[in-house]
C-alpha cells in the first residue's frame, strides 16, 4: 500500500483497487473511492479520476469507519482525544452514556456513587448541563465523532434525595426536563441501567414516563436490562413494554445470559426479540466475548466461573489479580475481599461461548464494545472487539461472512442510532473509513495483557481525515459531535 502526489484536482484524496466493502451487506466488489473535504465524491471503476494524493489499496479491504454502539468513553473523548484504543481497531464513531451512567447533566454536588464513578469518581469532570459538555466536545474534540445519550441513573442522582425508591411526578417532570433539553441540544435519546442500584428501584412507569420524551422521532432508548440472568426474559418483556408504550424504538444492550444455569437460554431470548421485532422498533447490540465487566458486585462475583479485578481505590496495585488469590493471600472469604477492595471494578466469566456466537450472529444484532477506558487493568474488549469478530468470528470460525460482520459494525448500526449520512460507502456520505488486511486482521488484546493494539488495520478516516497510519495516530482530530 502506497501514497503518490498528483496535480490538484477535483478529489483530495483517490484510494484505488480496494475491496470495497459497502456496510450494507451487499458482496464485496473491487473498486475505487473518491473523498472530497469531508464526503465521499464518489465509488466505483474510477480510472479518469485524478487527486491530490492516491492511496494505492491493492488487497485491502475498505468498508465504513466502524460504530462503537456501546460505550463508555464520555470522558475519554475529552482526556484522551486520540482515542487509539479505538481507532485503531477501526472505529470512527463512538455512542457514549450508555448503562444509564453519562457525564451530563449531573446538577449533584457530591460525589457520584457507583456506577457513575466508572466515568470518573471526581464530581468536577462531569458536567451541569448536556449544552456544556456539547460546547467541550465541539470546542476540543476527539479524533472520533461522538453520539451521546443521557444517563437515567446521571438523572436519578441529581434530581432525587434518595435512591432507593421510584421517582416521584415532581421528580420525573424534573428529570424529563432535564432530558429535553439534552435532547434540543444534540442528545440522541435515554440510556437505563435497571441492573444498578442507582436505578433498580425505578419503576416500569417511571422509565415509560421519561421516554416518553423521545415519542415522534425524538430519540432512543437502550437498556442494560433490569435482570441479565434468571430474571433475563422477563427483563427483556418489560423493555418492549417500555417501547410499546412510549412510542420509541429501544436497543438491548450487551445482550447475554449469564450464570451457568442459565447456559442455552439464548434460544429463547432472541425468540423473543425477533417476535417483539414483529411488533415494534427494537434492536440489540453484543460484544465478542465470554466476560463481562463492570463494579465489583458480590451478585455478579457469585455467578461466575472467574473473577479478575480491574481496579481498586484502596488497592489498585492488585488490578489484574484474580479475586479468589487475592482472598487467600489475605486469608479472609471473597465477600470480605470485595469489601476491602471496594470501590472497584471485576472482570466476571459469566456467559457461555455457544451463547455469544448465536447472539452475534443473529441477524439484527451490531456490535459494541462495552470497554471502561478508565480501569486500571481493562476488559481486553475496549482495544480488540471490532478486529476479533472480523478474524475470531469472521476468518477462522466462519461465524460471519464478510459482508455480514461489517454490516453488523457499521450500516446497521447507523440506522438503529439514526446517523444520517454514515455507516454506509456511496457518494455524499461522511468519509468515515477504515481500510483492512482480511487475512492479517485479529485483535491482540488479552485478559494478560489488554491493551494491545490489533493488528491488520492500516488506514482509518475520521471526515476525510486521517487518524489512524501504519500502526498510529496520526495527531488529527476531526471528530464532530453527532444527532439523529
Amino acid at each position: 500500500m502506497t501514497d503518490s502526489q498528483s496535480s490538484p484536482s477535483p478529489a483530495d484524496i483517490l484510494i484505488r483497487d480496494a475491496l470495497i466493502v459497502d456496510g450494507t451487506g451487499a458482496p464485496a466488489r473491487l473498486g475505487d473511492l473518491a473523498i472530497k473535504d469531508d464526503r465521499i465524491l464518489a465509488i466505483g471503476e474510477l480510472g479518469d479520476c485524478a487527486a491530490g494524493r492516491i492511496i494505492d489499496a491493492r488487497g485491502l479491504v475498505l468498508a465504513p469507519g466502524f460504530i462503537d454502539v456501546h460505550t463508555h468513553d464520555d470522558r475519554a473523548v475529552l482526556a484522551d482525544p486520540q482515542m487509539a484504543c479505538k481507532v485503531s481497531q477501526g472505529v470512527t464513531t463512538v455512542i457514549v452514556g450508555n448503562c444509564g451512567i453519562s457525564l451530563s447533566p449531573l446538577v449533584s454536588s457530591g460525589p457520584p456513587p457507583p456506577p457513575l464513578d466508572l466515568l470518573s469518581p471526581d464530581r468536577n469532570e462531569f458536567f451541569d448541563s448536556f449544552s456544556s459538555y456539547a460546547a467541550r466536545l465541539e470546542a476540543d474534540p476527539a479524533a472520533v465523532n461522538v453520539a451521546a445519550l443521557v444517563g437515567h441513573s446521571t438523572l436519578r442522582v441529581g434530581v432525587m434525595d434518595a435512591l432507593d425508591r421510584t421517582a416521584s411526578g415532581k421528580e420525573i417532570a424534573a428529570m424529563r426536563g432535564l432530558l429535553e433539553e439534552a435532547l434540543a441540544s444534540g442528545a440522541i435519546g435515554l440510556s437505563t441501567g435497571l441492573f444498578y442500584p442507582t436505578a433498580r428501584a425505578a419503576e416500569t412507569e417511571e422509565v415509560i414516563e421519561l421516554s416518553r420524551a423521545m415519542a415522534g422521532g425524538q430519540g432512543i432508548h437502550t437498556t442494560h436490562m433490569r435482570d441479565e440472568a434468571d430474571g433475563v426474559e422477563e427483563a427483556l418483556e418489560e423493555t418492549f413494554l417500555i417501547g410499546r408504550s412510549a412510542e420509541v424504538p429501544v436497543i438491548i444492550s450487551h445482550h447475554k445470559c449469564m450464570g451457568a444455569k442459565n447456559y442455552g437460554r439464548s434460544h429463547a431470548t432472541l425468540a423473543r426479540i425477533a417476535a417483539a421485532m414483529g411488533r415494534q422498533d427494537v434492536g440489540l447490540d453484543v460484544y465478542p466475548y465470554s466476560a463481562a465487566s463492570t463494579i465489583l458486585n458480590s451478585e455478579l462475583v457469585a455467578m461466575s466461573a472467574r473473577v479478575l479485578v480491574s481496579w481498586s481505590t484502596p488497592h489498585p496495585e492488585l488490578a489484574g489479580k484474580p479475586l479468589d488469590e487475592i482472598a487467600a493471600a489475605w486469608q479472609v472469604d471473597v465477600d470480605e475481599a470485595i469489601g476491602r477492595l471496594s470501590p472497584a471494578g471485576g472482570i466476571y466469566f459469566v456467559m457461555d461461548e455457544a451463547d455469544v456466537k448465536r447472539i452475534l450472529a443473529f441477524p439484527n444484532t451490531v456490535v459494541g464494545s462495552d470497554g471502561l477506558p478508565h480501569d486500571r487493568h481493562p476488559h481486553p474488549r475496549l482495544w480488540g472487539t471490532f478486529p476479533r469478530v472480523l478474524g475470531r468470528y469472521v476468518r477462522e470460525d466462519a461465524l460471519l461472512t464478510l459482508e455480514d460482520a461489517v454490516r453488523k459494525m457499521s450500516g446497521l448500526s447507523a440506522r438503529y442510532f439514526g446517523l444520517e449520512g454514515r455507516g454506509e460507502l456511496k457518494a455524499g456520505n461522511y468519509a468515515d473509513l477504515v481500510l483492512f488486511d482480511r487475512d492479517e486482521v485479529i485483535d491482540l488484546a488479552t485478559f494478560e495483557r489488554p491493551d494491545r493494539p490489533s493488528a491488520g488495520i492500516h488506514r482509518v478516516m475520521v471526515n476525510g481525515r486521517e487518524v489512524w497510519n501504519r500502526g498510529a495516530t496520526t495527531g488529527e482530530r476531526p471528530g464532530r459531535l453527532l444527532g439523529r
